[in-house]
């Protein structure tokens, strides 16, 4: 009889743990999920920018060999990031495919330019600096117009601000609300062990000898929790990787290296955190109040 009760006291106990330790690692990983885009949104605001192109249009009468000179200046450029130069033929294929094959009955003279995409830097893509960029180019003999759509770009530029400032308020509200069920959890725990804390009292353990098995088991409870929901946030980055090549080249690798370690830690951190605040007020609690 002694030993099913004794099992049955394992069972609960085992049952407990890991209803902690299953609500820790989901808290952590969405903790981590947040995380992910908040450490990478940089990269992916600079990829929306720098693929944003100006058009530059060289004049009707400039061979290719000197327009293609002329795309090696613009592209040596420091605000430059790609150059894609687009010869005459080239041109005329990509406006077939357009407007149809036929586009060109209409034309005495084949009116499409040679020209060349610009893809620039992130950080010079914003009106002020693009009519900057422009008049730079322009500066080139043989450069008839730059093309870039300003409505489009300042659009872009708005939209990145305010999903940045939404992330920050999502991520912000998602830590506090990761502290709080975490912290909940653990004085769930701990609570359900406030008898076993009152007799250690009562045979004359002091408080630090109290403390030393829960804080050890807070510590150890976090660092399994926060490396089982790294597990589960590079089963993300892995589905990430196979089905969104693009997405996943946005990824900072050292960074999300930071972040796994952030992630481990917190779980360390907020386990410890939680587990001093509820033991204290435990071992403070009156003893009526402990069946309550």
């Amino acid at each position: 009889m002694k030993r099913k009760d004794n099992r049955n006291v394992a069972k609960r106990f085992l049952h407990s743990y890991l209803s902690s330790l299953i609500s820790i690692t989901l808290v952590l990983v969405l903790a981590g999920i947040g995380g992910l885009v908040a450490v990478n949104a940089s990269g992916m605001r600079d990829y929306f920018k720098e693929n944003l192109k100006l058009s530059v249009i060289f004049d009707s009468n400039m061979s290719e060999e000197r327009a293609k000179a002329l795309t090696e200046v613009i592209a040596a450029k420091p605000f430059v990031k790609e150059v894609d130069f687009i010869s005459k033929e080239r041109g005329t294929e990509e406006m077939k495919t357009l407007l149809g094959d036929d586009f060109l009955d209409v034309f005495d003279l084949n009116p499409v330019p040679i020209s060349a995409d610009v893809q620039l830097l992130s950080a010079y893509v914003h009106p002020d600096s693009l009519r900057l960029v422009e008049a730079e180019i322009l500066l080139n003999a043989g450069i008839r117009e730059v093309v870039w759509e300003e409505s489009l770009i300042e659009i872009v530029n708005n939209n990145l601000e305010k999903i940045g400032l939404i992330l920050l308020i999502f991520i912000s509200l998602l830590l506090f609300i990761s502290f709080f069920l975490i912290n909940n959890t653990v004085r769930l725990n701990v609570f359900s062990k406030r008898f076993t804390i009152y007799t250690m009292k009562l045979v004359g353990a002091k408080r630090a000898f109290i403390r030393k098995p829960f804080l050890s088991n807070g510590v150890m409870q976090g660092l399994i929790s926060g490396i089982l929901a790294v597990g589960i946030l590079s089963g993300i980055l892995f589905f990430i990787r196979r089905d969104f090549v693009q997405l996943y080249e946005l990824l900072d690798p050292v960074l999300i290296l930071y972040l796994f370690t952030g992630v481990v830690l917190t779980g360390i951190v907020l386990c410890l955190i939680s587990t001093w605040i509820v033991l204290n007020k435990v071992l403070s609690l009156p003893v009526d109040d402990l069946y309550y």
